[in-house]
């Protein structure tokens, strides 16, 4: 396969993560809205997002899983049409219930669309494992960036209904995920697998107790950046308008721009990953951004807001790092390491969201992010991850 063809199928996989990920970010970038309109307290905004991401965590490792052993091409383009139906449920959801049963299917959708997108990456990587997974995060995180954007335009001046103009994009979404379902289709029936080259070549010279080890500290290190970036992405909003009197619509300016900082931090942890090591990445990543998080509680407005964009650009970093770090621990594995990792993420933030929503609740939002500062300084255990490479 040509770098040209490699390249626009990697394209056409971070598209189809920017239009996934934008519906997913419809949902916390609601939140203000449905919070008042239906009377919802912290603690059911954060089940909310609970729903959301157990739904998919809890079926991503499975999803993955068996696509390693029985692929479906045309499963990607399945599990969009998983997320039109919440979207139009989502567009008329009047109850508490209904809007659980809508970010359920969104969910569902996410949960397909992760690990199976991830071994196309993969396959159309060249060698270039860390760019191509950061190509693919792009995707996902720029369409993070601009939900809460597109419901600040379209959804806060039209009402909730609005979000049904939401599901003709997702039409367009299932079209690109059928494109790529047929090259990933040619891929399987000429190499007769889904497993690349680049996992036979990359067996690790690890023993199982270091497999175990490194495991163990990527699950402290994806519970410190999960949890905090949960905390950031589905209670900014809140805080700015708390702490600083910002309107809604503001307040989702600044969220935008914390998401856009992780677009780029991402895209710079995959290049730096791949030239000097990922292990260089993820001690950066991680330990680095907490004086900034730590700092970020006690400034004024605009530099909370830069603090906001610094962290994120740093912490992002490290996810398409650990991300192709686990799957040279365990190679061959590639769909069920990054679903039970894409997984872990969603779950993590699902709790976590819930949890600092129900501290809002007892406490205030500033307090919940005065404590969540300090979850950066776990990125010390990166100490005891072993060198993969000899």
């Amino acid at each position: 396969m040509n770098r040209k063809a490699a390249l626009s199928v990697l394209l056409m996989v971070s598209l189809g993560h920017l239009l996934n990920d934008m519906f997913q970010a419809v949902i916390p970038a609601i939140y203000p809205m449905i919070k008042e309109s239906l009377g919802l307290s912290f603690t059911q905004i954060g089940i909310i997002t609970l729903t959301n991401q157990i739904t998919s965590s809890l079926l991503q490792p499975m999803v993955g899983y068996f696509s390693d052993k029985h692929p479906r091409p045309y499963g990607l383009a399945l599990g969009m049409c998983f997320t039109l139906t919440g979207l139009l449920l989502l567009s008329f959801a009047t109850s508490f219930v209904l809007i659980l049963l809508s970010v359920a299917f969104v969910g569902v959708g996410s949960s397909v669309l992760h690990p199976e997108s991830s071994k196309v990456a993969r396959l159309a990587s060249g060698g270039a494992k860390g760019m191509a997974q950061s190509i693919f995060q792009i995707g996902g995180n720029v369409g993070r960036a601009f939900g809460p954007v597109a419901v600040a335009l379209i959804v806060v001046p039209h009402g909730q209904g609005s979000i049904r103009w939401f599901a003709l994009l997702a039409v367009v979404a299932v079209w690109v995920l059928a494109r790529i379902g047929r090259w990933y289709k040619k891929q399987i029936e000429r190499y007769g697998q889904s497993k690349s080259k680049f996992d036979i070549e990359n067996e690790s010279h690890l023993t199982r107790r270091q497999v175990v080890v490194a495991l163990l500290v990527l699950l402290v290190l994806m519970f410190s950046k999960d949890f905090y970036t949960a905390n950031i992405q589905n209670y900014l909003t809140f805080y700015m308008i708390d702490k600083f009197g910002l309107s809604v619509t503001a307040s989702q300016y600044v969220l935008f721009a914390f998401l856009v900082s992780t677009a780029i931090g991402l895209l710079i942890g995959g290049e730096v990953g791949d030239r000097y090591g990922r292990k260089y990445v993820i001690w950066v990543s991680i330990l680095g951004s907490s004086p900034f998080a730590l700092l970020l509680p006690y400034c004024n407005l605009t530099w909370t807001i830069v603090l906001a964009i610094l962290v994120g650009m740093v912490m992002s970093s490290a996810m398409s790092a650990i991300l192709v770090y686990a799957t040279e621990l365990l190679p061959g594995n590639v769909g069920m390491i990054s679903g039970a990792f894409f997984g872990l993420s969603f779950g993590l933030g699902g709790i976590g969201s819930a949890l600092f929503g129900w501290l809002a609740d007892l406490s205030s939002i500033q307090y919940v992010f005065q404590l969540t500062a300090f979850l950066p300084l776990l990125g010390i255990v990166t100490y005891f991850l072993p060198n993969i490479k000899e």
